[in-house]
Protein backbone atom coordinates (compact mmCIF):
# COMPACT_ATOMS: atom_id res chain seq x y z
CA UNK A 1 0.00 0.00 0.00
CA UNK A 2 1.53 3.15 -1.65
CA UNK A 3 1.44 6.89 -2.45
CA UNK A 4 -0.44 9.65 -1.12
CA UNK A 5 -2.23 9.30 -4.26
CA UNK A 6 -4.14 6.30 -3.51
CA UNK A 7 -4.88 6.96 0.20
CA UNK A 8 -5.45 9.82 2.05
CA UNK A 9 -5.62 10.17 5.52
CA UNK A 10 -6.27 14.44 5.82
CA UNK A 11 -8.05 16.45 3.09
CA UNK A 12 -4.36 18.78 3.50
CA UNK A 13 -1.05 17.77 4.83
CA UNK A 14 -0.35 22.09 4.85
CA UNK A 15 -3.32 22.86 6.47
CA UNK A 16 -5.00 21.79 9.66
CA UNK A 17 -8.50 20.62 9.47
CA UNK A 18 -9.81 18.19 12.32
CA UNK A 19 -11.83 15.15 10.88
CA UNK A 20 -15.11 15.37 11.07
CA UNK A 21 -16.97 12.31 12.64
CA UNK A 22 -20.23 11.09 13.98
CA UNK A 23 -20.99 11.37 17.85
CA UNK A 24 -20.80 8.70 20.01
CA UNK A 25 -22.49 8.72 23.37
CA UNK A 26 -20.35 7.53 26.79
CA UNK A 27 -23.13 8.32 29.13
CA UNK A 28 -23.35 12.04 29.56
CA UNK A 29 -20.06 12.55 27.44
CA UNK A 30 -20.34 12.86 23.86
CA UNK A 31 -16.95 11.78 21.57
CA UNK A 32 -16.73 12.99 17.93
CA UNK A 33 -19.28 15.20 16.52
CA UNK A 34 -17.63 18.85 16.93
CA UNK A 35 -17.37 18.03 20.66
CA UNK A 36 -14.12 18.73 22.56
CA UNK A 37 -11.08 16.15 22.88
CA UNK A 38 -12.01 14.24 25.52
CA UNK A 39 -9.41 13.15 28.26
CA UNK A 40 -9.17 9.67 30.03
CA UNK A 41 -7.55 7.77 32.08
CA UNK A 42 -7.09 4.43 33.76
CA UNK A 43 -7.60 3.28 37.45
CA UNK A 44 -4.60 1.31 38.78
CA UNK A 45 -6.84 0.06 41.93
CA UNK A 46 -7.62 -3.82 42.24
CA UNK A 47 -11.19 -4.07 40.21
CA UNK A 48 -12.67 -5.89 43.62
CA UNK A 49 -11.93 -3.17 46.37
CA UNK A 50 -14.63 -1.22 45.56
CA UNK A 51 -13.73 2.19 47.96
CA UNK A 52 -10.03 1.72 46.62
CA UNK A 53 -11.70 2.26 43.21
CA UNK A 54 -14.15 5.24 44.08
CA UNK A 55 -11.78 7.20 45.78
CA UNK A 56 -9.05 6.34 42.96
CA UNK A 57 -11.62 7.58 40.04
CA UNK A 58 -13.06 10.80 42.67
CA UNK A 59 -9.63 11.83 41.97
CA UNK A 60 -9.03 11.82 38.37
CA UNK A 61 -12.29 13.58 37.87
CA UNK A 62 -11.36 16.52 40.17
CA UNK A 63 -7.53 16.50 37.90
CA UNK A 64 -10.09 17.02 34.55
CA UNK A 65 -10.79 13.12 33.52
CA UNK A 66 -14.09 12.43 31.38
CA UNK A 67 -14.01 9.39 31.25
CA UNK A 68 -12.53 6.30 33.43
CA UNK A 69 -11.25 2.80 32.00
CA UNK A 70 -11.40 0.23 34.46
CA UNK A 71 -9.76 -3.21 33.73
CA UNK A 72 -12.44 -5.77 34.25
CA UNK A 73 -10.31 -9.50 33.55
CA UNK A 74 -12.71 -12.40 34.34
CA UNK A 75 -16.68 -12.38 35.26
CA UNK A 76 -15.96 -11.58 39.17
CA UNK A 77 -13.82 -8.48 38.27
CA UNK A 78 -16.75 -7.28 36.26
CA UNK A 79 -19.39 -7.78 38.54
CA UNK A 80 -17.92 -5.74 40.92
CA UNK A 81 -18.34 -2.61 38.08
CA UNK A 82 -22.07 -2.64 39.66
CA UNK A 83 -20.35 -1.97 43.34
CA UNK A 84 -18.07 0.99 42.14
CA UNK A 85 -20.82 2.68 39.63
CA UNK A 86 -23.21 2.64 42.75
CA UNK A 87 -20.25 4.20 45.07
CA UNK A 88 -19.64 6.93 42.40
CA UNK A 89 -23.03 7.58 42.08
CA UNK A 90 -23.64 7.56 46.06
CA UNK A 91 -20.93 11.03 45.92
CA UNK A 92 -22.87 12.78 43.49
CA UNK A 93 -20.16 11.23 40.97
CA UNK A 94 -21.58 10.01 37.37
CA UNK A 95 -18.30 9.86 35.38
CA UNK A 96 -18.56 7.80 32.82
CA UNK A 97 -17.34 4.31 33.07
CA UNK A 98 -15.30 2.03 30.58
CA UNK A 99 -14.73 -1.82 30.92
CA UNK A 100 -11.27 -2.51 29.72
CA UNK A 101 -12.12 -6.18 28.45
CA UNK A 102 -9.14 -8.70 27.29
CA UNK A 103 -9.47 -12.71 26.40
CA UNK A 104 -12.95 -13.22 28.10
CA UNK A 105 -16.36 -12.47 26.32
CA UNK A 106 -18.51 -13.48 29.89
CA UNK A 107 -16.41 -10.71 31.43
CA UNK A 108 -17.59 -8.36 28.76
CA UNK A 109 -20.91 -9.30 28.64
CA UNK A 110 -21.00 -9.05 32.47
CA UNK A 111 -19.42 -5.37 32.35
CA UNK A 112 -21.92 -4.41 29.75
CA UNK A 113 -24.57 -4.32 32.38
CA UNK A 114 -23.03 -1.87 34.76
CA UNK A 115 -20.87 0.61 32.46
CA UNK A 116 -21.33 3.41 29.75
CA UNK A 117 -18.75 1.71 27.45
CA UNK A 118 -16.54 -1.60 27.07
CA UNK A 119 -13.21 -1.50 25.23
CA UNK A 120 -12.46 -4.84 23.23
CA UNK A 121 -8.90 -6.21 21.92
CA UNK A 122 -9.78 -7.83 18.64
CA UNK A 123 -6.22 -9.26 19.34
CA UNK A 124 -7.29 -11.44 22.08
CA UNK A 125 -11.12 -11.19 22.53
CA UNK A 126 -12.05 -14.62 20.48
CA UNK A 127 -8.60 -15.38 19.84
CA UNK A 128 -6.22 -17.27 21.91
CA UNK A 129 -2.74 -16.15 21.08
CA UNK A 130 -0.29 -18.92 20.45
CA UNK A 131 2.37 -17.57 17.74
CA UNK A 132 1.59 -20.26 15.44
CA UNK A 133 2.91 -20.13 12.11
CA UNK A 134 0.30 -21.79 9.34
CA UNK A 135 -1.14 -20.79 6.21
CA UNK A 136 -4.88 -19.56 6.30
CA UNK A 137 -6.68 -20.73 3.04
CA UNK A 138 -9.71 -18.15 2.29
CA UNK A 139 -11.86 -20.39 3.56
CA UNK A 140 -10.16 -20.93 7.00
CA UNK A 141 -10.09 -17.80 7.48
CA UNK A 142 -13.82 -17.05 6.63
CA UNK A 143 -14.29 -20.10 9.42
CA UNK A 144 -12.52 -17.92 12.05
CA UNK A 145 -14.08 -14.61 11.47
CA UNK A 146 -17.16 -16.54 11.64
CA UNK A 147 -16.40 -18.19 15.11
CA UNK A 148 -15.41 -14.72 16.05
CA UNK A 149 -18.96 -13.33 15.12
CA UNK A 150 -20.77 -15.63 16.83
CA UNK A 151 -18.55 -14.90 20.67
CA UNK A 152 -18.84 -10.97 19.32
CA UNK A 153 -22.75 -10.85 18.18
CA UNK A 154 -24.47 -11.21 22.05
CA UNK A 155 -21.81 -8.64 23.54
CA UNK A 156 -23.64 -6.24 20.80
CA UNK A 157 -26.94 -6.95 21.13
CA UNK A 158 -26.77 -6.25 24.55
CA UNK A 159 -24.83 -3.37 24.04
CA UNK A 160 -27.57 -1.84 22.11
CA UNK A 161 -30.23 -2.98 24.03
CA UNK A 162 -28.55 -0.79 26.53
CA UNK A 163 -27.14 2.22 24.12
CA UNK A 164 -23.38 0.63 25.76
CA UNK A 165 -20.75 2.33 23.83
CA UNK A 166 -17.77 0.60 22.63
CA UNK A 167 -14.03 0.81 21.96
CA UNK A 168 -12.70 -1.38 19.00
CA UNK A 169 -8.91 -1.65 20.35
CA UNK A 170 -6.36 -3.18 18.31
CA UNK A 171 -2.87 -3.17 20.53
CA UNK A 172 -0.03 -3.75 18.38
CA UNK A 173 1.22 -6.37 20.71
CA UNK A 174 -1.88 -8.42 20.71
CA UNK A 175 -2.31 -9.19 17.58
CA UNK A 176 -4.14 -12.46 16.37
CA UNK A 177 -2.40 -15.83 14.85
CA UNK A 178 -4.51 -15.47 12.06
CA UNK A 179 -3.76 -11.55 11.08
CA UNK A 180 0.11 -12.15 12.29
CA UNK A 181 0.00 -15.23 9.33
CA UNK A 182 -1.78 -13.25 7.03
CA UNK A 183 -0.42 -9.72 7.03
CA UNK A 184 2.19 -9.69 9.62
CA UNK A 185 3.02 -7.58 12.73
CA UNK A 186 2.27 -4.60 10.53
CA UNK A 187 0.16 -1.21 10.59
CA UNK A 188 -2.02 -3.29 8.17
CA UNK A 189 -2.75 -6.04 10.55
CA UNK A 190 -4.08 -3.67 13.35
CA UNK A 191 -6.60 -2.04 10.79
CA UNK A 192 -7.85 -5.40 9.13
CA UNK A 193 -8.30 -6.84 12.79
CA UNK A 194 -10.47 -3.43 13.58
CA UNK A 195 -12.55 -3.31 10.74
CA UNK A 196 -13.58 -7.67 11.14
CA UNK A 197 -15.41 -6.48 13.96
CA UNK A 198 -16.41 -3.22 12.72
CA UNK A 199 -18.49 -4.98 9.99
CA UNK A 200 -20.32 -7.14 12.41
CA UNK A 201 -21.27 -4.72 14.64
CA UNK A 202 -22.15 -2.74 11.56
CA UNK A 203 -24.42 -5.06 9.73
CA UNK A 204 -26.38 -5.35 13.23
CA UNK A 205 -26.99 -1.97 12.95
CA UNK A 206 -24.82 -0.80 16.13
CA UNK A 207 -23.09 2.54 15.29
CA UNK A 208 -21.91 3.68 18.91
CA UNK A 209 -18.48 2.56 18.45
CA UNK A 210 -14.65 4.46 18.04
CA UNK A 211 -11.43 3.01 17.17
CA UNK A 212 -7.93 2.62 18.36
CA UNK A 213 -4.70 1.70 17.17
CA UNK A 214 -2.17 1.61 20.18
CA UNK A 215 1.04 0.66 19.99
CA UNK A 216 4.38 1.53 22.40
CA UNK A 217 6.35 2.67 18.79
CA UNK A 218 5.79 6.20 17.66
CA UNK A 219 6.32 5.52 14.31
CA UNK A 220 4.21 2.24 13.98
CA UNK A 221 1.23 3.75 16.31
CA UNK A 222 1.23 6.86 13.50
CA UNK A 223 1.27 4.86 10.18
CA UNK A 224 -1.64 2.73 11.78
CA UNK A 225 -3.82 5.09 12.60
CA UNK A 226 -2.99 6.94 9.39
CA UNK A 227 -3.64 4.17 7.90
CA UNK A 228 -7.03 3.20 9.45
CA UNK A 229 -8.30 7.00 8.56
CA UNK A 230 -7.72 6.30 5.25
CA UNK A 231 -9.46 2.99 5.21
CA UNK A 232 -12.22 4.73 6.67
CA UNK A 233 -12.80 7.05 4.28
CA UNK A 234 -12.21 4.62 1.33
CA UNK A 235 -15.00 2.35 2.99
CA UNK A 236 -17.38 5.58 3.10
CA UNK A 237 -18.59 8.30 4.44
CA UNK A 238 -21.20 6.15 7.24
CA UNK A 239 -17.65 4.93 8.53
CA UNK A 240 -16.77 8.52 10.17
CA UNK A 241 -16.14 6.97 13.37
CA UNK A 242 -14.38 8.61 16.42
CA UNK A 243 -10.70 7.79 17.04
CA UNK A 244 -9.23 7.01 20.59
CA UNK A 245 -5.31 8.27 21.01
CA UNK A 246 -3.11 6.89 22.70
CA UNK A 247 0.83 5.36 22.72
CA UNK A 248 1.22 2.37 24.68
CA UNK A 249 3.63 1.17 27.24
CA UNK A 250 5.13 5.01 27.32
CA UNK A 251 6.87 4.83 30.16
CA UNK A 252 7.59 7.24 32.94
CA UNK A 253 9.27 10.88 33.86
CA UNK A 254 10.54 13.08 30.42
CA UNK A 255 10.65 9.68 28.39
CA UNK A 256 6.94 9.19 28.89
CA UNK A 257 5.57 12.53 28.63
CA UNK A 258 8.01 13.05 24.99
CA UNK A 259 6.74 9.52 23.38
CA UNK A 260 3.19 10.40 24.25
CA UNK A 261 3.97 13.78 22.36
CA UNK A 262 5.36 12.77 19.55
CA UNK A 263 2.48 9.57 19.06
CA UNK A 264 -0.65 12.19 20.35
CA UNK A 265 0.91 15.11 19.26
CA UNK A 266 1.38 14.43 15.58
CA UNK A 267 -1.77 13.06 15.02
CA UNK A 268 -3.73 15.54 16.66
CA UNK A 269 -1.86 18.38 14.75
CA UNK A 270 -3.35 16.74 11.68
CA UNK A 271 -6.92 16.91 12.97
CA UNK A 272 -7.23 12.91 14.08
CA UNK A 273 -8.36 12.34 17.69
CA UNK A 274 -11.50 12.78 19.30
CA UNK A 275 -10.37 11.45 23.02
CA UNK A 276 -6.97 10.60 24.15
CA UNK A 277 -5.16 8.69 27.07
CA UNK A 278 -1.82 8.89 28.01
CA UNK A 279 -0.30 6.47 29.60
CA UNK A 280 2.44 6.81 32.21
CA UNK A 281 3.98 4.42 34.33
CA UNK A 282 3.17 6.79 37.53
CA UNK A 283 0.31 7.43 39.16
CA UNK A 284 -2.43 7.99 36.81
CA UNK A 285 -3.36 11.63 38.08
CA UNK A 286 0.01 12.48 36.67
CA UNK A 287 -1.67 11.64 33.28
CA UNK A 288 -4.41 14.38 33.21
CA UNK A 289 -2.36 17.29 32.87
CA UNK A 290 -0.15 15.91 30.05
CA UNK A 291 -3.00 15.16 28.07
CA UNK A 292 -4.75 18.85 28.90
CA UNK A 293 -1.47 20.30 27.69
CA UNK A 294 -1.61 18.24 24.28
CA UNK A 295 -4.79 19.24 23.82
CA UNK A 296 -4.42 22.88 24.22
CA UNK A 297 -1.02 23.26 22.46
CA UNK A 298 -2.94 21.27 19.59
CA UNK A 299 -5.93 23.79 19.71
CA UNK A 300 -3.13 26.59 18.74
CA UNK A 301 -2.02 25.15 15.70
CA UNK A 302 -4.64 25.74 13.21
CA UNK A 303 -3.15 28.55 11.18
CA UNK A 304 -2.90 27.88 7.32
CA UNK A 305 -0.02 27.63 4.96
CA UNK A 306 -0.83 30.72 2.35
CA UNK A 307 -0.85 28.33 -0.34
CA UNK A 308 -1.95 29.46 -3.87
CA UNK A 309 -3.01 26.47 -5.91
CA UNK A 310 -3.80 22.66 -5.28
CA UNK A 311 -2.15 21.57 -2.40
CA UNK A 312 1.77 19.88 -3.44
CA UNK A 313 2.43 16.26 -2.74
CA UNK A 314 4.61 15.54 -0.18
CA UNK A 315 7.72 14.52 -0.48
CA UNK A 316 7.25 11.02 1.47
CA UNK A 317 4.88 7.91 2.19
CA UNK A 318 2.62 8.70 5.24
CA UNK A 319 1.91 5.20 5.74
CA UNK A 320 5.54 3.44 5.56
CA UNK A 321 8.50 4.97 7.50
CA UNK A 322 11.69 5.67 5.36
CA UNK A 323 14.28 8.41 6.23
CA UNK A 324 14.49 11.22 3.60
CA UNK A 325 18.00 10.30 1.45
CA UNK A 326 19.83 13.67 2.00
CA UNK A 327 23.39 14.19 0.92
CA UNK A 328 26.62 13.47 3.47
CA UNK A 329 28.13 17.05 4.95
CA UNK A 330 30.46 17.45 7.35
CA UNK A 331 29.68 20.55 9.15
CA UNK A 332 32.83 21.63 12.27
CA UNK A 333 33.87 18.02 11.74
CA UNK A 334 30.56 16.39 12.69
CA UNK A 335 28.90 14.01 9.55
CA UNK A 336 25.35 14.99 9.06
CA UNK A 337 23.06 13.79 6.01
CA UNK A 338 23.49 10.79 4.03
CA UNK A 339 21.56 8.31 6.54
CA UNK A 340 24.87 9.42 9.40
CA UNK A 341 23.67 10.24 12.78
CA UNK A 342 21.07 12.97 13.47
CA UNK A 343 23.28 15.97 15.11
CA UNK A 344 21.97 18.27 18.43
CA UNK A 345 22.54 21.61 17.66
CA UNK A 346 23.14 24.47 20.07
CA UNK A 347 23.48 28.21 20.28
CA UNK A 348 27.00 29.28 20.44
CA UNK A 349 25.60 31.57 23.68
CA UNK A 350 24.38 28.64 25.60
CA UNK A 351 27.33 26.37 24.23
CA UNK A 352 29.63 29.06 26.42
CA UNK A 353 27.28 29.06 29.38
CA UNK A 354 27.73 24.70 29.46
CA UNK A 355 31.76 25.08 28.28
CA UNK A 356 32.70 24.65 32.35
CA UNK A 357 30.19 21.71 32.93
CA UNK A 358 30.71 19.70 29.51
CA UNK A 359 32.21 16.42 31.28
CA UNK A 360 28.90 16.48 34.35
CA UNK A 361 26.66 16.36 30.96
CA UNK A 362 27.36 12.94 29.90
CA UNK A 363 25.36 11.73 26.65
CA UNK A 364 23.58 15.27 26.17
CA UNK A 365 26.60 17.06 24.68
CA UNK A 366 26.20 19.99 22.36
CA UNK A 367 27.66 19.24 19.07
CA UNK A 368 27.09 21.94 16.56
CA UNK A 369 26.62 25.75 17.66
CA UNK A 370 23.94 27.11 14.59
CA UNK A 371 25.97 30.25 14.04
CA UNK A 372 29.08 28.33 12.97
CA UNK A 373 27.69 26.18 10.89
CA UNK A 374 26.57 27.30 7.48
CA UNK A 375 22.89 26.57 7.64
CA UNK A 376 21.02 28.19 5.21
CA UNK A 377 17.68 29.72 6.40
CA UNK A 378 14.77 29.32 3.41
CA UNK A 379 11.52 30.43 3.52
CA UNK A 380 9.64 27.27 2.35
CA UNK A 381 6.88 29.87 0.46
CA UNK A 382 9.72 31.41 -1.54
CA UNK A 383 9.80 29.01 -4.45
CA UNK A 384 12.79 31.64 -6.27
CA UNK A 385 14.76 31.02 -3.23
CA UNK A 386 14.30 27.78 -3.37
CA UNK A 387 15.41 27.27 -7.03
CA UNK A 388 18.47 29.12 -6.01
CA UNK A 389 19.21 26.38 -3.65
CA UNK A 390 18.49 23.00 -6.05
CA UNK A 391 21.02 24.95 -8.45
CA UNK A 392 24.07 24.28 -6.13
CA UNK A 393 26.06 21.78 -7.23
CA UNK A 394 26.63 20.64 -3.90
CA UNK A 395 24.24 20.03 -0.73
CA UNK A 396 23.51 22.63 1.25
CA UNK A 397 22.06 22.47 5.19
CA UNK A 398 19.04 24.12 5.06
CA UNK A 399 16.51 25.43 7.71
CA UNK A 400 13.46 27.68 8.18
CA UNK A 401 14.23 31.32 9.51
CA UNK A 402 12.94 32.18 13.11
CA UNK A 403 10.29 34.75 13.33
CA UNK A 404 8.41 32.43 10.27
CA UNK A 405 4.58 32.98 11.49
CA UNK A 406 3.40 29.87 10.39
CA UNK A 407 3.14 26.07 12.07
CA UNK A 408 6.66 24.15 12.49
CA UNK A 409 5.21 20.83 11.18
CA UNK A 410 3.37 22.28 7.96
CA UNK A 411 6.43 24.68 7.28
CA UNK A 412 9.04 21.70 7.04
CA UNK A 413 6.79 19.45 4.97
CA UNK A 414 6.20 21.82 2.49
CA UNK A 415 10.09 22.52 2.85
CA UNK A 416 10.96 19.29 2.72
CA UNK A 417 8.38 18.85 -0.46
CA UNK A 418 9.54 21.72 -2.19
CA UNK A 419 13.85 21.00 -1.59
CA UNK A 420 16.27 18.49 -3.44
CA UNK A 421 16.22 15.67 -1.30
CA UNK A 422 19.86 15.72 -1.24
CA UNK A 423 19.74 19.18 0.73
CA UNK A 424 19.95 18.35 4.61
CA UNK A 425 17.35 19.88 7.00
CA UNK A 426 17.85 21.03 10.33
CA UNK A 427 14.52 20.95 12.43
CA UNK A 428 13.48 23.46 14.83
CA UNK A 429 11.02 23.12 17.73
CA UNK A 430 9.51 26.16 17.42
CA UNK A 431 10.46 29.62 15.44
CA UNK A 432 10.06 32.05 18.18
CA UNK A 433 13.71 30.91 20.68
CA UNK A 434 12.64 31.68 24.27
CA UNK A 435 14.32 34.33 26.48
CA UNK A 436 11.79 33.43 29.55
CA UNK A 437 13.51 31.03 32.13
CA UNK A 438 10.40 31.19 33.60
CA UNK A 439 8.64 29.40 30.81
CA UNK A 440 6.43 26.13 31.48
CA UNK A 441 8.51 23.47 30.71
CA UNK A 442 5.83 20.76 30.10
CA UNK A 443 4.40 23.20 27.56
CA UNK A 444 7.82 23.37 26.34
CA UNK A 445 8.87 19.94 26.32
CA UNK A 446 5.55 18.13 24.77
CA UNK A 447 5.78 21.18 22.08
CA UNK A 448 9.16 20.37 21.37
CA UNK A 449 8.41 16.56 21.39
CA UNK A 450 5.33 17.20 18.87
CA UNK A 451 6.99 19.14 16.35
CA UNK A 452 10.50 17.64 15.94
CA UNK A 453 9.01 14.03 16.53
CA UNK A 454 6.10 13.84 14.31
CA UNK A 455 8.89 15.26 11.16
CA UNK A 456 11.50 12.88 12.05
CA UNK A 457 8.79 9.59 12.04
CA UNK A 458 8.11 11.13 8.86
CA UNK A 459 11.50 10.35 7.82
CA UNK A 460 12.43 14.58 7.74
CA UNK A 461 15.09 15.88 9.59
CA UNK A 462 19.21 15.07 9.60
CA UNK A 463 19.76 17.65 12.70
CA UNK A 464 17.64 19.19 15.51
CA UNK A 465 17.67 22.40 17.38
CA UNK A 466 15.65 23.05 20.52
CA UNK A 467 14.99 26.60 20.69
CA UNK A 468 11.68 26.59 23.40
CA UNK A 469 13.85 25.72 26.52
CA UNK A 470 15.84 28.93 28.05
CA UNK A 471 17.94 26.57 29.97
CA UNK A 472 21.41 25.53 28.02
CA UNK A 473 21.34 22.11 29.56
CA UNK A 474 17.25 21.45 29.72
CA UNK A 475 17.41 22.06 25.94
CA UNK A 476 19.98 19.57 25.18
CA UNK A 477 18.41 17.21 27.04
CA UNK A 478 15.10 17.41 25.28
CA UNK A 479 16.78 17.27 22.21
CA UNK A 480 18.37 14.19 22.94
CA UNK A 481 15.46 12.40 24.61
CA UNK A 482 12.71 13.57 21.54
CA UNK A 483 15.69 11.86 18.98
CA UNK A 484 15.55 8.64 21.46
CA UNK A 485 11.69 8.33 21.99
CA UNK A 486 11.27 8.87 18.02
CA UNK A 487 13.78 6.09 17.75
CA UNK A 488 16.59 7.83 15.11
CA UNK A 489 19.27 8.05 17.80
CA UNK A 490 19.58 5.36 20.43
CA UNK A 491 22.15 6.65 22.81
CA UNK A 492 21.00 5.45 25.97
CA UNK A 493 18.95 2.00 27.74
CA UNK A 494 15.36 2.50 26.17
CA UNK A 495 12.31 1.33 28.39
CA UNK A 496 9.35 0.35 27.23
CA UNK A 497 7.16 0.39 30.39
CA UNK A 498 3.34 0.21 30.45
CA UNK A 499 0.87 1.97 32.66
CA UNK A 500 -0.30 0.19 36.19
CA UNK A 501 -3.85 -0.70 36.43
CA UNK A 502 -5.90 -3.56 37.86
CA UNK A 503 -4.35 -6.29 35.89
CA UNK A 504 -0.66 -5.45 37.13
CA UNK A 505 0.81 -8.37 38.95
CA UNK A 506 3.89 -6.15 41.15
CA UNK A 507 4.28 -2.77 41.77
CA UNK A 508 5.30 -1.04 38.35
CA UNK A 509 6.30 2.06 39.55
CA UNK A 510 9.42 1.42 41.74
CA UNK A 511 9.97 -2.11 40.22
CA UNK A 512 10.48 0.28 36.65
CA UNK A 513 12.65 2.61 38.79
CA UNK A 514 14.49 -0.56 40.19
CA UNK A 515 15.54 -1.74 37.08
CA UNK A 516 16.75 1.55 35.58
CA UNK A 517 19.41 2.32 38.51
CA UNK A 518 20.26 -1.36 37.45
CA UNK A 519 20.27 -0.93 33.68
CA UNK A 520 20.22 2.74 32.73
CA UNK A 521 23.93 2.69 32.00
CA UNK A 522 23.52 0.36 28.97
CA UNK A 523 23.36 2.19 25.47
CA UNK A 524 21.48 1.45 23.07
CA UNK A 525 19.85 -1.61 24.73
CA UNK A 526 15.61 -1.77 24.73
CA UNK A 527 13.79 -3.36 28.15
CA UNK A 528 10.42 -4.19 28.40
CA UNK A 529 8.44 -3.93 31.72
CA UNK A 530 5.13 -4.92 31.51
CA UNK A 531 2.94 -5.60 34.60
CA UNK A 532 0.66 -8.19 32.57
CA UNK A 533 1.10 -10.34 29.56
CA UNK A 534 -1.84 -8.72 27.86
CA UNK A 535 0.47 -6.88 25.36
CA UNK A 536 3.25 -8.52 26.94
CA UNK A 537 5.04 -10.41 24.29
CA UNK A 538 3.94 -8.28 21.08
CA UNK A 539 5.08 -5.19 21.97
CA UNK A 540 8.45 -6.96 23.38
CA UNK A 541 8.81 -7.59 19.63
CA UNK A 542 11.20 -4.77 19.65
CA UNK A 543 13.00 -5.03 23.06
CA UNK A 544 15.65 -7.08 23.67
CA UNK A 545 14.68 -8.29 27.15
CA UNK A 546 11.33 -8.10 28.68
CA UNK A 547 10.69 -7.69 32.66
CA UNK A 548 6.44 -9.09 32.90
CA UNK A 549 4.24 -9.88 35.50
CA UNK A 550 3.21 -14.21 34.97
CA UNK A 551 1.60 -14.61 38.46
CA UNK A 552 1.49 -12.46 41.78
CA UNK A 553 5.08 -12.43 43.15
CA UNK A 554 6.69 -14.48 40.39
CA UNK A 555 8.63 -13.32 37.20
CA UNK A 556 9.36 -14.45 33.97
CA UNK A 557 12.01 -12.97 31.77
CA UNK A 558 11.87 -12.62 27.93
CA UNK A 559 14.25 -12.03 25.11
CA UNK A 560 12.79 -10.68 22.76
CA UNK A 561 8.94 -12.35 22.77
CA UNK A 562 9.87 -15.62 24.14
CA UNK A 563 9.46 -16.03 27.47
CA UNK A 564 13.22 -18.06 28.92
CA UNK A 565 12.32 -17.82 32.84
CA UNK A 566 9.76 -18.34 34.63
CA UNK A 567 8.22 -17.95 37.99
CA UNK A 568 10.93 -16.36 39.22
CA UNK A 569 10.30 -14.80 43.13
CA UNK A 570 10.10 -10.79 42.54
CA UNK A 571 12.83 -10.07 44.97
CA UNK A 572 15.52 -12.17 42.91
CA UNK A 573 14.08 -10.90 39.50
CA UNK A 574 16.25 -7.81 38.82
CA UNK A 575 19.53 -9.75 39.41
CA UNK A 576 18.12 -12.29 37.15
CA UNK A 577 17.51 -10.06 34.29
CA UNK A 578 21.20 -8.81 35.00
CA UNK A 579 22.29 -12.15 34.51
CA UNK A 580 20.33 -12.79 31.38
CA UNK A 581 21.19 -9.48 29.54
CA UNK A 582 25.29 -10.68 30.79
CA UNK A 583 24.61 -13.93 29.48
CA UNK A 584 23.67 -12.76 25.66
CA UNK A 585 26.52 -10.50 26.07
CA UNK A 586 25.00 -7.34 25.86
CA UNK A 587 25.98 -6.14 29.41
CA UNK A 588 28.87 -3.41 30.74
CA UNK A 589 29.72 -2.61 34.06
CA UNK A 590 28.79 1.06 35.14
CA UNK A 591 31.67 3.59 34.79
Amino acid sequence: MHSTDILRYCPDLFHYSRRATRPVTVGKVAIGGGNPVRVQSMLTSDTRDTAACVAEALGLVTAGCEIVRVTAQTRVYAANLEHIKAGLFAVGCDVPLVADIHFKPDAAMEAAKWVEKVRVNPGNFVDKKKFEVREYSDDQYAEEVSRIEEAFVPLVELCLQRSVAMRIGTNHGSLSDRIMNRYGDTPRGMVESALEFARIARRMNYHNFLFSMKASNPKVMIEAYRLLVAKLEREGGDWNYPIHLGVTEAGDGEDGRIKSAIGIGSLLSDGIGDTIRVSLTEDAVYEIPVAQALIAVNETETARLPLSGAAPAVSYDPFSYRRRTSGKMNVQGFLLGGGETVRVFTTAEKLTALAHKLDSLGEYQPEIPIEHSGVLAVDPLDEKTITQVNSMTDPVLVTIPDGFPHPVIASYRLLATRLQERHPILLKDTFFPSTDPQRDFNTTLLTAAENIGSLLCDGIGDAVIVQGEHGPGQSLRVAYNVLQAAGVRIFKTDYVACPSCGRTLFNLQTTTQKIRAATGHLKGVRIAVMGCIVNGPGEMADADFGYVGGAPGKINLYVGKTAVKFNIPEDEAVDRLIALIREHGKWVEAA
